[in-house]
């Protein structure tokens, strides 16, 4: 996915997802009470919605995105005193080893060509016990994107993964980690929520 195509969503990105709004209710609650009083490292931020919503809950927010449009919008929004926003490459992270309690990555693997880099990253700087967050759209039958994915492609927004829910996570099992918990919600395109820490 180049950068450009984020960057020229920002600014619309926010209203663009107001049609996926039980989705982000869900995921705003959900998260919440994962990182209650932990240090936190969102990847793929955007104009920063999970960021803002979870701070009241965390002790400390990192959120980050490639798109340095996605981190201008997001500082243009109120910022919570315990959240920094910063520009990063999710398969090539500047944070030490063992740096985070918990580490979030909302709807983005899907998009990375080599998510499998981006895991190991988020592994390394996660702490043994630490938690990943790894919400992701998926399809729901295999090769059939419904209108609303169709209507992402023309957009120029394609997903280099289109992952059902077994096949996701059986992915991200197959990459060392073990899921906690899982659920999938209902929207325009579904989400399978996962919750997971390294086997």
């Amino acid at each position: 996915m180049k950068k450009s195509i984020w960057d020229i969503f920002a600014p619309i990105y926010e209203r663009a997802m107001k049609s996926q709004k039980n989705i982000y209710d869900f995921l705003y609650k959900e998260i919440s009470e994962a990182v209650s009083a932990k240090s936190v490292l969102e990847l793929a931020t955007g104009p920063g919605m999970i960021a803002r919503h979870i701070a009241h809950s965390a002790k400390s927010v990192v959120a980050t995105d490639f798109s340095p449009k996605m981190i201008e919008t997001a500082k243009k929004c109120g910022i919570p005193q315990n959240v920094v926003f910063e520009t990063a490459d999710a398969t090539n992270l500047s944070y030490k080893d063992n740096s985070f309690d918990v580490v979030v990555i909302a709807n983005a693997l899907h998009i990375i060509p080599n998510p499998e880099k981006a895991l190991s990253e988020i592994s390394r700087v996660l702490k043994s016990d630490g938690i990943l967050i790894a919400p992701n759209f998926i399809e729901r039958e295999k090769g059939k994107k419904n209108f609303w994915q169709k209507i992402l492609t023309l957009a120029g927004i394609k997903f280099a993964h289109e992952w059902t829910a077994t096949e996701y996570q059986s992915f991200l099992e197959s990459k060392g980690w073990k899921i906690t918990k899982s659920q999938i919600v209902k929207g325009r395109i579904d989400l399978l929520y996962t919750q997971c820490v390294k086997k």
